[in-house]
């Protein structure tokens, strides 16, 4: 089997990484800070609404409203847990009728990842509101913070959702390479490698850029956990 380029210089993210080798792309270090990346994302009512949250007065804090933090981390490691090994023991696309149409057809595998995009979008949303919750009532500083990521979630949420929905193209160009990979290689003696040994490598590769992207998609709520703890 061909072996993917290495190339990457990059320091970002391990999605990032690990997309840049398997597209056989270079990815340069930013020029800009990320603050002024950040200005182009950030709409003129999403400056507002920030502005509004960061110098406004820290809201009261709700009475009786106090979640154990002990519950609130066993939730996310179980719901991580839940969605990563949903992603490990992934079975599709495992019949010999899907492996002869995958074979010459990325769709199937795009259908799959995108699904596994709505899955987590739709499982970690939930429970980042509810961990802002949970922080709002913990103190006037800590209900702030709480606002300042419901609106930076608002705010970065299409910029998140069409970065991401880019991923299955750069994982098909993979998939594409691996496949003109194998059809270049000479015809396999009897006894040899099983013709799809490449869609194995790329199912493979497939479930590391969505394990990549669940660490991803999960920092904003280890971030509001880590505020949690310092709040104890």
């Amino acid at each position: 089997m061909a072996q993917v380029s290495r190339r990457t210089a990059f320091t970002g993210s391990a999605l990032t990484r690990l997309l840049a080798r398997l597209a056989d792309i270079d990815v340069s270090e930013p020029r800009h800070a990320f603050a002024d990346r950040l200005s182009h994302w950030l709409g003129w009512a999403d400056a507002i609404s920030l502005s509004s949250v960061l110098n406004g007065s820290p809201a009261a804090v709700p009475a009786g409203v106090r979640a154990g933090r002990g519950s609130e981390e066993a939730e996310c490691i179980r719901l991580r847990g839940v969605l990563a090994k949903a992603i490990a023991e992934d079975g599709a696309l495992a019949t010999e009728k899907e492996r002869a149409e995958t074979a010459a057809n990325f769709s199937p595998y795009r259908r799959h990842y995108l699904a596994r995009q709505q899955t987590m979008e739709v499982a970690i949303g939930p429970l980042r509101e509810r961990l802002r919750a949970s922080l709002a009532a913990r103190s006037p500083a800590m209900a702030q913070l709480a606002a300042v990521d419901a609106v930076m979630e608002q705010a970065l949420g299409a910029q998140e959702h069409n970065l991401l929905s880019a991923v299955p193209g750069l994982l098909e160009k993979h998939f594409v390479r691996l496949r003109q990979a194998h059809q270049a290689l000479p015809d396999e003696p009897e006894g040899g490698a099983l013709p799809v040994a490449w869609q194995d490598v790329f199912c493979k590769d497939m479930q590391a850029v969505l394990l990549a992207e669940l660490e991803l998609r999960f920092e904003p709520v280890e971030g509001l956990l880590e505020a949690l703890r310092k709040s104890s």
